[in-house]
């Protein structure tokens, strides 16, 4: 096992070819141990060079809605009133707190995506 820091671009193409040859590694064996190793690596590197930023509130709230088969309607008995999910979902009106609260717990969509501004 000869496993290095990924230090740049090319270092980082080297440990995902290796990767591909180790995928089907066994647990507890050189190289799954390896594998591991390389994995927490390559995290650490695409974290830092490629991070992803947090969706959009309304749309994240329109795509759980899209993945649970939920209308407008639905919206409207976790917010309270129809009126209000047409805002919210038009952008007219802000999130409340309350609000945050109900669409994590019915949605399950984490809180630090929906506290963003929009």
């Amino acid at each position: 096992m000869n496993i290095n820091l990924i230090k740049t671009e090319n270092d980082y193409h080297q440990a995902l070819e290796r990767l591909e040859v180790i995928f089907d590694s066994k647990r507890g064996t050189e190289e799954g141990d390896e594998l591991e190793l390389l994995g927490m690596l390559i995290d650490q590197y695409e974290n830092e060079h490629f991070p992803i930023d947090l969706p959009d509130p309304i749309e994240a709230i329109k795509f759980r809605m899209d993945q649970m088969g939920y209308s407008q309607n639905d919206l409207a008995k976790i917010v309270g009133f129809k009126s209000r999910a047409s805002e919210i979902l038009s952008r007219k009106r802000k999130l409340s707190l309350e609000m945050i609260r109900q669409l994590h717990n019915e949605l399950n969509i984490p809180t630090d995506v929906l506290i963003q501004s929009y």
